[in-house]
């Protein structure tokens, strides 16, 4: 199963009262071994009555060989609604890989300013990930399908 060598990519920070200054990857190229391209845009950014809605194509989700993923989400922080540090995020990805459109989804909870749980769907599998993030930096643990044990660093610029 071959993914992202080195990913690179950018994340614009966004200062507003409706997201809690969370990073959104505004656009972000990323070049993978198979000469793929991963990028985000933000359409529409989160107000107190509006998602934020994302664009972006990636590789096909992790467990595909190959593949490329083209997909649209809608994301809310709902801490001012539920009192709780939530901000959950649904929408479609199309994968080439099988030719299909899938159901994508999940959570973040922070579980303090610099320390977050994210548990991610991308039509296939689960996986969780624990964010550790210091300024620009971010340090992920991620359980792959839930099961095999990863790790992701990136610095935002």
């Amino acid at each position: 199963m071959e993914k992202a060598d080195v990913p690179i990519g950018t994340e614009v920070w966004a200062p507003d009262r409706h997201n809690n200054g969370k990073s959104w990857p505004a656009l972000e190229m990323t070049t993978t071994s198979g000469s793929k391209v991963i990028a985000n845009l933000l359409v529409v950014t989160e107000t107190k009555r509006r998602p934020a809605l994302m664009l972006g194509t990636s590789t096909d989700p992790i467990g595909t060989p190959s593949g490329q993923s083209f997909y649209a989400m809608f994301s809310k922080n709902l801490k001012r609604e539920t009192g709780l540090p939530i901000s959950p995020y649904i929408g479609a990805a199309y994968g080439t890989f099988d030719d299909r459109l899938r159901p994508v989804g999940g959570w973040n909870v922070f579980l303090h300013e610099k320390v977050s749980l994210l548990v991610t769907y991308y039509g296939v599998n689960v996986h969780p990930l624990l964010t550790f993030s210091h300024r620009r930096h971010a340090l992920s643990l991620v359980m792959v399908k839930g099961r095999d044990p990863g790790m992701s660093y990136s610095i935002a610029f």
